[in-house]
């Protein structure tokens, strides 16, 4: 006979403790995501309601926006939460000498991509430097600066588990809804 549900360890059922870094960055991304939530209703209510409306919330949501999905990038990294084609690795389980060199070829390979995106970003920063947004007049150099920031985080990370060696999670299959 099985135990009833109640009887399950409360231990599994608790979620595991949130590093500050996460809980900043989940926080930042809210913050993003209502400021924008706000401007665009506002805006619509004036626009429909009154005739008229607010031109930086345009400029304001488009910054935020760009700035939440970095955030969120570089946060869903160290929590494996980026799209993985882990099936494709499962045949190599019972073969760990392969598996850790395809790690470290993949890992690499991230190193290299968010290389080549940071060095991107940093051309388009320093472009940016030299011009302003029209309505709200921020640098331009802050569009991409999330863009750079992000891969220079993911690229940090990605050599941190390449020389740690640590293995990759391979149980995100189990996580299908």
């Amino acid at each position: 006979m099985t135990p009833p549900a109640s009887d399950a360890p409360a231990a599994s059922a608790t979620p595991a403790r949130r590093s500050r870094l996460q809980t900043l960055s989940e926080a930042a991304m809210a913050l993003c995501l209502g400021v924008m939530a706000l401007a665009v209703f506002i805006n619509v209510v004036l626009r429909y309601g009154f005739g008229s409306g607010i031109n930086a919330s345009e400029e304001l949501s488009r910054l935020l926006f760009v700035w939440m999905v970095f955030i969120g990038a570089t946060a869903a990294y160290p929590l494996g939460e980026h799209m993985a084609f882990t099936s494709l690795l499962l045949p190599l389980r019972k073969k760990p000498a392969a598996l850790r060199a395809i790690t470290a070829l993949i890992r690499i390979a991230v190193i290299f991509a968010a290389g080549l995106v940071a060095w991107g970003a940093w051309q388009q920063v320093v472009v940016g430097l030299d011009s302003q947004s029209v309505v709200l007049g921020y640098s331009n150099a802050l569009l991409p600066l999330p863009a750079l920031l992000s891969c220079i985080a993911i690229a940090v990370m990605a050599l941190w588990e390449l020389i740690r060696n640590r293995p990759l999670d391979l149980e995100h299959e189990s996580d299908i809804e």
